[in-house]
């Protein structure tokens, strides 16, 4: 079986926008044993569109789409998909219903075109979408084509794929494609890639790919076999290699988070929280916010403490300290430690300062150095990391060490300094 992927938008053509979902929908279809003849961008021309996908059709099994399911005029994807293979579109009462729940209480957005995205062929196989209005479909034309029309957005589009697209798909393999994740904080992609780089350049099945995102490492093992409990067994004995030269790097797996592994361990422990930021400006706390399954329990007071006085005022930092070793030091991140737990007698006490510039920086406290600060267990401990990148790269990353140190603290794992 060969694929094209068609992203549709003009805004694509021009720049504005950069695909990622080409890339994404690439890597998926190669696991799953489905040949790439060729990605196409077309801008929101009906005319240009047709002749795309006629052509795409010509030398390919299946045609997937991104992008120009939405409400306005020029978003024609399904409309022209639909022309394709010469089908009408009538109301999908499913998606109707979802759309007129979702705009109840705005009558000038149904009206204005929302209801086109409840338009769908008889025949076709509508994919919802929990993450945004347009849902997808799968239309099948003659002499088994198919086209398979997603949302552009990635946060709509890839979750569609994987819990729709990717089981119907299957159905046509003779095999079944596994793959698991291990995300690792703490160590650079090129640092964790050399430690299994023998595994990764020998890998065929299962295979082995190193990723990076926002600050993290990311193995992914991928294995194809009959069935899925076989493939876990082929996986199995690489997954414990891995961990034995990566170690406690390995935070989680799949589709775990860093604050997500944190939050669980503060609410086994029954232990709160609080936390004092002064470089990350609410970074941390917002980051442990996300997590969704009982932080409101244990992360009780945070505070934004840019200002040498703001540090005095609710941390209780001595202003001698503040004139003697500055802002940005091992001294005054210690003290506002020992001060938040002093003030909000919560059991672990998070803190950060540093440099994030771009201006600030000197030669003895260049932009970059940033000191985090962690009280528990009636012991403060402070971290001299130093980072470089962007203001907002450096920021990022003092956010990622600072939960990162918390979380071997709590696990009591080593900490290399």
């Amino acid at each position: 079986m060969n694929a094209e992927i068609m992203a549709v938008g003009t805004e694509l053509l021009l720049g504005d926008i950069v695909n990622t979902n080409a890339q994404y929908l690439a890597k998926e279809l190669a696991l799953l044993g489905i040949g790439i003849y060729r990605q196409t961008t077309v801008g929101d021309n009906e005319d240009r569109l047709k002749k795309a996908l006629d052509e795409a059709l010509k030398e390919s099994d299946i045609v997937i789409t991104t992008g120009g399911l939405g409400p306005t005029p020029d978003d024609l994807t399904k409309e022209v998909s639909a022309k394709v293979f010469h089908q009408e579109l009538v109301i999908h009462e499913p998606s109707k219903r979802v759309i007129e729940s979702y705009f109840r209480n705005n009558d000038r957005a149904l009206k204005n075109g929302n209801l086109k995205q409840a338009m769908f062929p008889e025949s076709a196989l509508v994919l919802d979408n929990p993450n945004g209005t347009a849902p997808g479909c799968i239309l099948l034309g003659p002499n088994n084509k198919f086209i398979v029309n997603l949302p552009g957005p990635p946060r709509e589009m890839i979750p569609m794929f994987e819990d729709k697209v990717k089981p119907f798909l299957l159905q046509f393999m003779d095999h079944t494609i596994v793959s698991k994740t291990l995300r690792c904080i703490g160590l650079g992609e090129w640092d964790m890639a050399t430690r299994v780089k023998d595994l990764i350049d020998d890998s065929v099945n299962p295979t082995v790919a190193p990723y990076a995102k926002d600050g993290e490492s990311i193995l992914r093992i991928t294995a194809r076999a009959k069935t899925e409990e076989e493939a876990r067994t082929m996986m199995a004995p690489v997954e414990e290699e891995i961990r034995l030269r990566i170690g406690d790097y390995i935070y989680g797996t799949d589709e775990d988070t860093l604050e997500e592994i944190i939050g669980k361990e503060l609410l086994a422990h029954n232990r709160s929280i609080a936390i004092a930021e002064s470089i990350t400006g609410g970074m941390i706390a917002s980051r442990l916010l996300s997590f969704t399954g009982g932080m409101s329990k244990v992360l009780h007071e945070g505070f934004i403490t840019y200002s040498d006085a703001a540090k005095v005022k609710y941390l209780g930092v001595s202003e001698e300290t503040l004139k003697a070793f500055g802002a940005v030091s091992e001294e005054t991140c210690r003290e506002m430690a020992e001060g938040l737990h002093r003030e909000t007698g919560r059991e672990v006490c998070l803190v950060s300062t540093g440099i994030a510039g771009p201006t600030g920086g000197t030669e003895k406290k260049p932009v970059g150095l940033v000191y985090i600060g962690i009280y528990m267990d009636g012991e403060t401990k402070v971290f001299k990391r130093y980072f470089t990148g962007d203001r907002d790269r450096i920021r990022l990353r003092t956010t990622i060490a600072a939960l990162d140190y918390l979380r071997r603290l709590m696990k009591g794992l080593e900490i290399e300094e």
